[in-house]
């Protein structure tokens, strides 16, 4: 009998065949590794009642605390996996925590060298000092050069997170320990202050971080066009949603999904609005146009200039456009509503 590469010629023509679809067949894309660093405002806090968030699909994601938590990261994970991207998602989290907590305790997890880290701190920077980003600038550098031990390429981005309705509005700001700088202010402020804070550790640390992630800044976009009720205290205004838990301090479905779509844009580099009706928006209950609205608010935030006045209503894709206009034609026809919303 024949033989081929040492084999019966029919094995061999067995081998060859194979060898040539390997050659023709594309290669599996690498999976992009990426951890979450985070505190409720990554997780989902179920005592906000974003339980759908917190259990979502958490077997889509690894939570290396085993606590079983999807959150953020489990949808951002959706949202790439609806646009055929191959990500590797993991996350660590625990509640109320800045990034120095991560470290004394959850090293061992973390150090790792993953491609990618999102990573924020206390949700007003500072729970003993809020607003000031000197903490958070320190324990991005400690922790920044711990994932470039790992991996020198491994890129890293600071996730500024939104404002808080119960450190604006009086009275509920007023019980507030340490005062809270915003109380009695306008909701905007927070947002736009937390993200100078991650601009100011960004730029003492600009061999560790590549970028922000500007989730306030999306959430304020929804305010400005109608979409989200800007004051949960005093109602939410028919036609309008809220992005806040009912304890107007964490986020409701809505605010989590728009966490997720920041992240997804400046992660990928894909504009939120691809996604469309994405699985994630009709897996939270969201109609496909309140999705796309959103999906333009975080585009908007991601592609705006840094002057904090330029964010509103740039660049809002077409969904974003037709529901402003959608608000404006309500309250012509419903002037008495609109009075009092």
């Amino acid at each position: 009998m024949r033989m081929t590469f040492g084999l019966p010629l029919r094995h061999g023509a067995v081998l060859a065949a194979v060898l040539l679809a390997c050659q023709a067949a594309p290669a599996l894309a690498q999976s992009t590794s990426i951890l979450f660093i985070g505190n409720s405002f990554t997780y989902g806090d179920p005592a906000g009642a974003a339980p759908d968030v917190m259990f979502y699909k958490p077997s889509s994601v690894t939570d290396l605390n085993g606590s079983g938590i999807g959150g953020v990261p489990a949808l951002f994970k959706q949202m790439t996996v609806d646009r055929g991207l191959n990500y590797d998602v993991s996350l660590e989290t625990q509640p109320g925590s800045n990034l120095d907590f991560h470290f004394d305790n959850r090293l061992a997890l973390i150090n790792q060298p993953w491609d990618k880290v999102v990573m924020h701190g206390q949700s007003n920077l500072d729970f003993a000092n809020p607003g000031n980003p000197a903490k958070i600038s320190t324990w991005t550098h400690i922790l920044g050069k711990v994932f470039q031990s790992s991996n020198p390429d491994v890129d890293i981005s600071l996730t500024s997170t939104w404002s808080r309705a119960n450190l604006t509005y009086q009275p509920a700001c007023n019980s507030a320990s340490p005062p809270s700088p915003w109380c009695g202010g306008d909701i905007h402020q927070m947002a736009i202050d937390v993200q100078k804070g991650y601009q100011v550790a960004m730029n003492q640390n600009s061999d560790i971080v590549s970028r922000l992630n500007p989730v306030g800044l999306a959430w304020n976009n929804a305010f400005d066009a109608g979409f989200a009720d800007s004051n949960p205290y005093d109602g939410i205004s028919a036609g309008q949603v809220n992005l806040w838990a009912p304890d107007s301090y964490h986020a409701s479905n809505y605010g989590y999904y728009l966490h997720a779509l920041v992240v997804f844009g400046e992660i990928t580099g894909q504009s939120p609005t691809v996604l469309g009706f994405d699985t994630a928006a009709m897996d939270l209950g969201f109609t496909a146009q309140q999705a796309m609205a959103m999906q333009g608010f975080a585009a908007a935030a991601i592609a705006a200039v840094p002057e904090p006045s330029s964010y509103l209503m740039l660049l809002l894709g077409g969904g974003v456009v037709a529901w402003a206009a959608k608000r404006r034609r309500a309250d012509q026809r419903q002037p008495d509503e609109a009075a009092t919303a």
